[in-house]
């Protein structure tokens, strides 16, 4: 269903760009090219393919959260003084603390971040940052700060807005909206490929 005429999920710019990278993000960009070129094509070895393919973490699972290419279903359950996340897309559980508790110290960085909830009226806005890097959004690095924020807009419907700053990375912040529609049925267990079978089978059928 389109709600609207919207070209581009980004709200800000106003002109629906992703801002461009800094001095410092191109180098990163293309050293993280250079080292991704050197470890062989894709499908060369088990340390090559992407980290969806090894089943550590899929782009959906955020912050912020995509649209990722299937399963895409998040559960969201308000608790006292949590809120939880969880992501139909492999494993992943976000806990957001809403009782004021500060960042743990910068040298404590997770896949996800780590995130801390507050309310703003009627909506619920998750500061995260402690990322640790090694699960870029759009080429994002360790100093990689997202703020959302859910509004809910009718029992079936809420807004999902986001900023993402980082400046080694880009020249400036920017922010995105995704409309979230209420599902039916449960989230099922997506448990990727067991024992990493699919990854052993993917690198002998390149082989082959």
């Amino acid at each position: 269903l389109a709600e609207s005429l919207r070209t581009s999920l980004v709200v800000d710019p106003p002109d629906g760009r992703v801002p461009p990278l800094t001095d410092e993000g191109r180098k990163r960009a293309a050293a993280r090219a250079g080292a991704e070129k050197r470890l062989g094509g894709r499908w060369d070895s088990a340390e090559s393919n992407q980290l969806d393919d090894r089943c550590l973490i899929m782009a959906g699972a955020g912050p912020p959260m995509m649209n990722a290419a299937y399963n895409a279903n998040y559960q969201i359950v308000q608790g006292p003084g949590y809120v939880m996340i969880l992501t139909e897309m492999i494993h992943d559980v976000r806990i957001v603390p809403l009782d004021g508790r500060p960042q743990p110290d910068e040298k404590v960085r997770q896949w996800m971040g780590i995130s801390r909830g507050r309310w703003e009226g009627s909506t619920l806005v998750v500061e995260t940052t402690n990322f640790n890097g090694k699960n870029p959004f759009r080429g994002s690095t360790e100093n990689l700060r997202v703020t959302e924020r859910f509004t809910r807009l009718s029992d079936d419907a809420i807004q999902y807005r986001f900023t993402v700053e980082d400046k080694t990375m880009w020249s400036r912040p920017w922010s995105a909206e995704v409309p979230l529609k209420k599902t039916v049925g449960p989230i099922f267990e997506h448990a990727c490929h067991e024992g990493n079978y699919g990854l052993y089978n993917t690198l002998v059928g390149a082989r082959l």
